[in-house]
């Protein structure tokens, strides 16, 4: 009679940690469904990288031979506000804004719009605030249109959006370098609006101040 009494007990435990088992299982596939701990497409899909041998003839400095030079590599942040209107580019040394033109210019213009002045006097508040005492000015159109009438309108942007910079500038002794170059240098592609809408611009370009 104890035996069959342990063996019942023997069969009932498993029974429960089987069942438990299951239990545990279904509520874990149950949250994964719901937030999956990796968003699909995120898996890694390259296998771990081989061993390296530290010790290998092919690693080692050949007799005579030197270290380059340290070089500091110039890294960029990129931040693009959501509708793309306005593009910010930091380096170790400079500061780069862009400003499509729809935001600064009607159509085919270089006079400003209502908002213009608002957006590059605050471009000019961080001038002051870097030190900068250069600043570039560079306009840019897509490929519609002939070459020359886009080089005169982007210079003609980038003179306006200078004229507007001065006001607020409080260096009297800044340098600017204006220039207008048509549809060269392209940032996106000109067979579509969405692409031709970020190609027409104004960059504002100065140094990385102590600020």
């Amino acid at each position: 009679m104890t035996t069959c009494h342990r063996v019942a007990a023997a069969t009932a435990v498993s029974a429960l940690v089987i069942a438990g088992a299951h239990l545990i299982g279904a509520t874990a596939a149950h949250a994964d469904d719901v937030t999956p701990s990796v968003p699909p497409g995120t898996e890694p899909s390259a296998a771990a990288p081989v061993a390296i041998d530290s010790n290998s003839p092919g690693l080692k400095i050949p007799q005579g031979g030197t270290l380059a030079p340290v070089k500091v590599l110039d890294i960029a942040e990129v931040v693009e506000d959501l509708g793309g209107e306005q593009r910010r580019q930091e380096t170790n040394q400079n500061v780069m804004m862009a400003l499509q033109s729809e935001v600064l210019f009607p159509e085919n213009s270089a006079v400003f719009n209502a908002q213009a002045a608002a957006r590059i006097q605050a471009i000019a508040n961080e001038i002051n605030q870097q030190k900068a005492t250069r600043v570039r000015v560079f306009g840019f159109t897509d490929d519609q249109g002939s070459y020359e009438h886009g080089k005169e309108l982007s210079k003609q942007r980038a003179d306006a959006v200078q004229a507007e910079l001065a006001k607020t500038v409080t260096n009297p002794s800044v340098v600017f370098d204006v220039r207008g170059y048509s549809e060269d240098y392209p940032i996106a592609d000109n067979g579509t609006e969405e692409g031709r809408k970020k190609n027409r611009r104004v960059e504002i370009t100065f140094p990385r101040g102590s600020a």
